[in-house]
């Protein structure tokens, strides 16, 4: 059957105003599926192209693997919906239903996973911000440990003792973090104390002595090795040696210095004193 005999066919059913309009409803949904077509082919090329700028600025900042995943999957959900409810809305369907359903369902999942989108938005914020990376040694919600891993929803630190804790985002990017790695150098403080009588320019010379022999030790401008008098105790009088390392030595040379310190008094036969009472007792 060609399209002429159809078309006589469809005339006796259909009185002439009834075929006029299928013949009319029939062209402007023709005409709106190739429009649809027209716009899914435009708006895709359209969402590459934006994608991959987004890619080149994400590269070129050295956005965090983790955030740069997560932006991309959430640009193409994003684009691609609106490219949807755009061939829905040409194609002469009511979008307005959709687009409320789709609202309904957010603000309902929104409300069940406060927590987790919560922990979602502090990470964004971490892997944006970046007040600590992987590699740091930090401190934070009563933990301290190197970061191993930034992850979207948690933050995974090992302590020292080898021990992993996973910290959620939402609480590390609201709270206070102190992070240890942050400056290049740290200073070591490291409390000495001498018994009574002992002379303070003996001490110092051991404790400088200790700090000039050590390469770890800094010793440019206003990086000098210091040793001021702190604190006369009950039974001591206490010096605070201050002296400047690499961020990444701080614990080798405070163990290191530590234990110079011990031995060299020792040897110089300067008194360590221990926590102690004299008691006089008259007759």
């Amino acid at each position: 059957m060609d399209k002429v005999s159809f078309l006589s066919r469809l005339k006796e059913y259909l009185n002439e105003d009834a075929f006029h309009k299928v013949m009319e409803y029939g062209m402007t949904l023709l005409k709106n599926i190739l429009l649809a077509l027209l716009i899914y082919i435009v708006g895709k090329f359209i969402i590459a192209k934006i994608i991959k700028l987004v890619r080149k600025l994400m590269q070129k900042k050295n956005v965090e693997p983790s955030l740069y995943s997560f932006i991309d999957s959430l640009m193409n959900i994003c684009l691609y919906f609106v490219l949807v409810i755009a061939i829905i809305g040409v194609l002469g369907i009511e979008t307005s239903s959709f687009v409320a359903l789709f609202a309904s369902a957010g603000v309902a999942i929104g409300m069940a996973l406060s927590g987790t989108l919560q922990n979602f938005a502090g990470g964004v914020m971490i892997l944006i911000f970046r007040p600590f990376r992987v590699g740091d040694f930090i401190e934070a919600q009563g933990y301290s440990g190197t970061v191993k891993q930034i992850q979207i929803f948690n933050t995974i630190l090992t302590t020292v003792d080898n021990q992993t804790i996973i910290i959620p985002n939402g609480g590390l990017s609201t709270g206070s973090v102190k992070n240890y790695s942050k400056q290049p150098n740290r200073r070591v403080d490291i409390n000495v104390s001498v018994a009574y009588g002992t002379k303070p320019e003996d001490v110092r010379k051991i404790l400088f002595d200790i700090c000039s022999k050590d390469s770890r030790i800094l010793s440019s401008e206003g990086l000098e090795p210091s040793a001021p008098m702190t604190s006369m105790g009950d039974s001591s009088i206490v010096f605070q040696l201050r002296a400047w390392t690499a961020s990444a030595n701080y614990w080798s040379v405070m163990g290191d210095t530590t234990e110079s310190i011990y031995k060299r008094l020792a040897e110089a036969g300067i008194e360590i004193p221990f926590q102690q009472i004299s008691v006089h007792m008259k007759q």
